[in-house]
């Protein structure tokens, strides 16, 4: 995380310097361009279910992000937290249901699995840094 460069020259912390921001967004491509080449009925069931609870992870980081009180910003954090394991859930269900291969399943479940850790930083960092 960015912090004062020195005591004249503030530094802002912008959305992409957010480590767990920039993981998820990234996870949310990877997902989409997998999802994109299942078949209709794949993607109409699970594949819209995995897109938009994978994409609700960097989104919800986003909009905590722009909140302006540190509780705000905190509920946003963990709302994400839940769609970290909504995701799990549906990656378990494509591997399954073997619409996801064993090499997609664990390279999206490994970055799933790492993004908790990300995102409890960001809380700490939150409460430390930020007065009510």
């Amino acid at each position: 995380m960015k912090t004062i460069i020195n005591e004249k020259q503030k530094y802002f912390l912008k959305l992409n310097d957010i480590d767990a921001y920039k993981h998820a967004f990234q996870l949310s491509n990877e997902v989409w361009d997998i999802v994109l080449n299942w078949d209709y009925f794949a993607k109409d069931t699970i594949g819209k279910q995995f897109v938009r609870s994978i994409d609700s992870i960097s989104a919800n980081i986003a909009e905590g992000f722009g909140r302006y009180s540190k509780k705000d910003k905190i509920r946003f954090y963990r709302i994400s937290k839940g769609s970290i394991y909504e995701s799990q859930d549906w990656s378990e269900k494509s591997r399954a249901r073997k619409i996801l291969s064993e090499e997609q399943f664990h390279s999206v479940f490994d970055k799933l699995d790492q993004l908790p850790k990300l995102i409890n930083q960001l809380i700490k960092y939150t409460n430390l840094r930020l007065q009510e």
